[in-house]
């Protein structure tokens, strides 16, 4: 397989650098400057600063060498994604197409599999998810992840590709469970920072967790999820990354809201769309997801910290 890797943030930096010890990667940047500032540096300084491009890396601005290769990882944020696929859909047919995002798309209310099978019927699409931060995946630090793809073979074929020493990839055939697990334990790790921004402390993150898997749990039953996806790296093993380490960018999103701070604007922060999305799901689908809607008020400035927590402590009592 030829491998490429488009958008070149942290994470897909990040995954072009381990790849490169497999073979030659090339890793698109939407920003043409900044990819001539890689291929020269050697160094993603805008994004990934301190992490070297291996020689077999080819970094570049150009849309036609992107598309040269048979399997695409698309790091894209989820929001956009959607518009991205269609405008370059005849490009893309009958290519393996990986998504790396997590999240719901605001309008369709998809998932990145989704997107591509409605933008390019005929691509061959994959998600790849679970807990994983961009510098321990540059720095080839192990790193164990999701591949969920509805075709076996197609699948296996991927995981024997994009796996490499220190990159271990699980293969699922579970592909709406890898999309929520990926896209929902961002939104609970927004309300874990929240929690410990507004100095409620660890008891109070630790049932915000374990109450947001609940929720994980809730809407993966609605819409078809394995349980044991949920369980497993996308789901359970993100969720305790990201709502545990100022290294999640939700996290620390929630720290700020919780502590009253500002918070850099040029940083994407997948969990306060996907809130959004979720709770038009819950809307949709007649589902309680208390904290989820806790969490779009949180992020678009209608709620404070304490606000929210006396909403969630003053619901009725119930059995666990």
């Amino acid at each position: 397989m030829k491998v490429a890797v488009a958008g070149a943030g942290a994470f897909g930096t990040a995954l072009a650098i381990s790849l490169a010890a497999n073979g030659p990667v090339t890793l698109w940047a939407r920003d043409a400057d900044a990819a001539d500032d890689m291929q020269t540096r050697r160094e993603n300084t805008r994004r990934l600063a301190g992490h070297r491009l291996p020689d077999t890396i080819t970094a570049t601005g150009d849309l036609s060498q992107l598309f040269e290769a048979d399997t695409l990882l698309l790091s894209i944020p989820a929001q956009k994604l959607g518009p991205w696929l269609e405008h370059h859909a005849t490009k893309l047919r009958g290519k393996h197409l990986v998504a790396c995002c997590k999240g719901i798309d605001q309008i369709t209310l998809r998932g990145p599999v989704a997107l591509i099978e409605s933008a390019v019927p005929d691509a061959v699409p994959a998600m790849l998810t679970g807990p994983s931060f961009a510098a321990d995946i540059a720095k080839n630090l192990p790193t164990a992840l999701t591949l969920a793809c509805a075709s076996h073979d197609a699948g296996a074929a991927l995981q024997e590709a994009l796996s490499t020493p220190t990159l271990r990839l699980y293969l699922s055939g579970d592909v709406i469970g890898a999309e929520l697990g990926g896209a929902l334990k961002n939104v609970i790790a927004i309300a874990c920072g929240v929690s410990i921004g507004a100095g409620f402390g660890e008891s109070a993150r630790a049932a915000v967790m374990t109450r947001g898997f609940a929720e994980m749990r809730r809407i993966g039953a609605t819409l078809g999820a394995e349980p044991e996806t949920l369980t497993g790296l996308s789901g359970f093993g993100d969720l305790a990354l990201t709502c545990t380490s100022d290294g999640s960018r939700n996290y620390r999103f929630g720290l700020s809201i919780g502590a009253g701070e500002a918070f850099d604007p040029n940083t994407t922060v997948e969990g306060a769309a996907t809130a959004v999305s979720l709770t038009k799901l819950a809307e949709k689908h007649d589902l309680d997801l208390p904290i989820c809607r806790v969490v779009s008020d949180l992020s678009a400035g209608r709620m404070d910290a304490d606000a929210a927590m006396t909403a969630l402590l003053s619901r009725p009592l119930r059995k666990e």
